[in-house]
C-alpha cells in the first residue's frame, strides 16, 4: 500500500474511533474488523483505478493467477449502494 494510501486509511480510522463511543474493546475490534472489510470490498481507490481493493486483486488475479495461492473472493456482508449491513450489529 502506498503511503498516500495508508495516510488515508488511517484517517479514516481516526474518524471512527472519534465519532463513536464504543461500551467495549470487543465493541471496537468488531467495528474494527467491520470497517477494514468495507474498505477492502466497497470503497473505490483512484490508486487502483478508482476500484475496490478486492476488485483490483480479482482483476489481477486473472492477468497473473500463479502469483495468488488463493482466488480473492468477496465475503457476504454489506452492500453499500444498498444501505444494508448483514454484520452483526451493524444497524444497531
Amino acid at each position: 500500500m502506498a503511503s498516500g494510501m495508508v495516510e488515508r486509511f488511517n484517517g479514516r480510522i481516526e474518524e471512527v474511533l472519534q465519532s463513536h463511543h464504543f461500551r467495549s474493546g470487543e465493541e471496537l475490534e468488531t467495528t474494527l474488523h467491520r470497517y477494514v472489510r468495507l474498505y477492502n470490498q466497497q470503497f473505490p481507490q483512484s490508486a487502483l483505478g478508482s476500484k475496490p481493493p478486492l476488485l483490483a486483486m480479482q482483476d489481477w488475479h486473472k492477468l497473473k493467477p500463479e502469483l495468488f495461492r488463493k482466488k480473492p473472493y468477496y465475503l457476504p456482508g454489506c452492500d453499500i449502494a444498498e444501505g444494508k449491513c448483514d454484520y452483526p450489529g451493524w444497524n444497531t
